[in-house]
């Protein structure tokens, strides 16, 4: 698990140039917390941004260069003002979320875990359960707010997906049978650098631990593609619910084991655990195609044009919906000013 949770202006009176070190430079409160950013008056503070960087930089090969460790932790500022000005977009629209709603939330977070383990991952993270409550709070009230103001907008046309595949009917003549696959992966290599999106590496004790009881979940009903973007450890796939694409029937010839496992599946289906030389798969078939031209009258390509259209409405609007919450917040960041002052040299931001 890459991090137990996941984060997502008129500007004020300007400053005059005798008050402009005072007054717009990054402040330090009373609690001696440095304050890199405010968002209509509430500060983000520093060791905020750097909590983030180090949770996402520990799952990144190497040491990274200081000016883009720096640009990095820009970029991680801009989500957490963006974060923060949903939050106070969804305050105002009165959407909140019950403790009942947290407590399962962190149960679902817990349970591939012993209690030991678990906190160790919260100590890792530098996170105390009251800390973790609150992100999970904020986390679900801005998903609730996204879903109300840009799930229920969205929509797409019979035209528009009848004009997607005339544009892109080449893309939908398959040169062989393919594999729509999802994974959910627990790591066993004890190389740090190799750990994936969930931290330190795992024992194999500790692997098959977690490996099992994500399995039984799985067996019980829960959602594939959200047990994977919580509990899976491959980087290139966990974000995106575990989906691998479309692999080709070539592809998997030579992994004995993966191609019996799906040898024996049908669309839907997952694998039992498949123990691997990197750690513990499971494996689910989200689709199948056979080899020839899909035509616009399967089911399953219309399918795949609307959902491929539904998520590029849903980018855009989202950008577009931020940009414009922004648009109308008094936002002050310190830091790039902090960078534009010092011409880039990390040496004098820091």
């Amino acid at each position: 698990m890459k991090r137990l949770v996941r984060c997502f202006a008129p500007v004020a009176v300007p400053c005059g140039v005798l008050a402009l070190a005072l007054a717009c430079s990054p402040s330090i409160p009373s609690s001696g917390r440095e304050v890199w950013a405010e968002v209509d008056g509430k500060p983000i503070f520093r060791d905020q941004v750097e909590r983030y960087y180090r949770s996402r930089a520990a799952a990144s090969p190497g040491t990274m260069k200081e000016e883009l460790a720096l640009s990095y932790e820009l970029s991680i500022l801009n989500e957490l003002i963006n974060n923060e000005i949903l939050l106070n977009h969804a305050a105002r629209a009165g959407i909140t979320v019950s403790e009942a709603e947290v407590d399962k939330k962190i149960a679902d977070l817990k349970s591939p875990y012993s209690q030991g383990e678990f906190e160790k991952k919260l100590h890792e993270q530098g996170l105390t359960m009251a800390d973790l409550r609150n992100e999970v709070r904020r986390g679900l009230i801005t998903e609730k707010l996204i879903n109300k103001e840009i799930g229920s907008r969205l929509t797409v046309t019979d035209a528009e997906v009848t004009a997607y595949y005339e544009h892109n009917k080449a893309t939908f003549n398959v040169p062989e049978t393919q594999y729509h696959l999802a994974q959910i992966m627990v790591s066993t290599r004890t190389d740090p650098q190799s750990s994936g999106a969930a931290g330190p590496a795992h024992s194999v004790a500790e692997a098959q631990r977690k490996i099992h009881a994500v399995y039984k979940r799985l067996r019980e009903g829960a959602d594939f593609a959200a047990l994977a973007r919580q509990y899976s450890e491959d980087p290139r796939t966990a974000a995106g619910g575990g989906d691998m694409g479309f692999v080709p029937a070539s592809a998997l010839a030579s992994d004995r084991q993966v191609r019996e496992a799906l040898g024996s599946l049908n669309v839907g289906q997952i694998s039992g655990i498949i123990r691997e030389a990197d750690g513990f798969h499971i494996l689910k078939i989200l689709g199948k195609e056979e080899a020839g031209q899909r035509q616009l009258s399967d089911p399953q390509v219309q399918n795949s044009i609307r959902q491929n259209l539904m998520n590029e409405k849903e980018q855009l609007l989202k950008a577009a919906y931020i940009e414009d919450l922004r648009d109308r917040a008094k936002v002050v960041n310190y830091l790039a000013r902090k960078i534009v002052e010092s011409a880039g040299n990390p040496a004098a931001v820091k």
